[in-house]
């Protein structure tokens, strides 16, 4: 259920024509959705066959063309490319002469806030940055996980409110965040999502070499209910031996990880590591057994140094 405050109807977005500079994952879910809230999705730019599939699949009958066409058409452009490209794209588009005067200019990338599009806000355009923070397939799903996604909103002050109305138009919830801040706020989101699919697809890897035959369904109770005490609780939440200061179980995990799959061992180290840490400073490891557990975690259980050849 959406809980942000409606904008006023006077700050509200009027119908505008859309178009989408990158057919990845993210450009046309954002646009399909877009076009469920009255706007008219014109044009979209895709290079590689997966993405004109993708454009095809959740915005048919839209037309791909080069993006200075696409600016060309729209009153809103989606910025939808790797973060390594936004500030080249901008650069150029504004270049080239393709940023008209009042166009909507929105980006999508995480790290970067409204001040990478300085270039076409030069050339007359409205700079927004906009950020789901979700994961997206490529598919039509994405449209529906935007209901209830957090964005991270970065404007000028002038453009606040015509921002978050556009994120209220697909079912998110804006979540102002300062332009100095748009690092530290994707670093979090990519520790937590980007490296738990990591870690998840490790554990299954390890549970098949088990003998487990289904280590998916073994996982899915067990992750979903940590993850739902990790949001509830923070740190109170922490189990396991790390957290009860089982040294000899982690000794006996390091073995078997560097027997079995030593590429994993790094990892196991550094996240055991960074929980001993959590788990001392909320007074769920006790002291007394912390010393043995972070001999094992420091050294291995072969006497090295585990941040050294873990991976071969």
């Amino acid at each position: 259920m959406n809980t942000t405050p409606q904008p006023d109807p006077k700050d509200r977005p009027a119908r505008l024509t859309v178009g989408v500079v990158g057919a990845g994952r993210v450009g046309p879910a954002l646009a399909a959705s877009l076009q469920l809230a009255g706007h008219r999705p014109v044009a979209v730019s895709a290079v590689s066959e997966a993405s004109r599939r993708r454009a095809g699949q959740l915005l048919p009958d839209v037309p791909v063309m080069p993006p200075a066409e696409v600016l060309q058409r729209s009153d809103l452009v989606l910025l939808t490319v790797p973060d390594d490209a936004l500030p080249g794209l901008v650069t150029g588009l504004a270049d080239t002469g393709s940023v008209r005067p009042g166009q909507l200019l929105v980006h999508t990338s995480g790290r970067y806030g409204a001040r990478v599009l300085d270039p076409a806000l030069r050339a007359g355009a409205l700079p927004l940055a906009l950020h789901p923070a979700m994961t997206f397939t490529g598919t039509p799903v994405d449209v529906q996980r935007l209901a209830g996604c957090s964005f991270g909103v970065t404007a000028p002050e002038e453009l606040r409110l015509a921002a978050e109305a556009l994120v209220i138009e697909m079912g998110g919830e804006p979540e102002w965040i300062a332009e100095e801040n748009r690092p530290l706020y994707h670093a979090a989101l990519a520790l937590g999502a980007n490296h738990l699919v990591t870690l998840v697809a490790q554990s299954m890897e390890l549970l098949s070499a088990a003998g487990v035959s289904a280590p998916d369904r073994m996982l899915g109770p067990l992750l979903g209910a940590a993850l739902d005490n990790a949001l509830r609780s923070g740190d109170a939440a922490l189990t396991g031996p790390v957290a009860r200061g089982d040294a000899g179980t982690v000794a006996a995990h390091v073995t078997e990880l560097r027997r079995h799959a030593p590429q994993t061992v790094a990892g196991y180290l550094a996240m055991a590591r960074a929980t001993a840490d959590r788990a001392l400073a909320h007074g769920l490891l006790k002291p007394e057994l912390a010393e043995d557990l972070l001999g094992v975690l420091a050294h291995g259980t072969d006497g090295t140094d585990g941040t050294e050849g873990d991976a071969r």
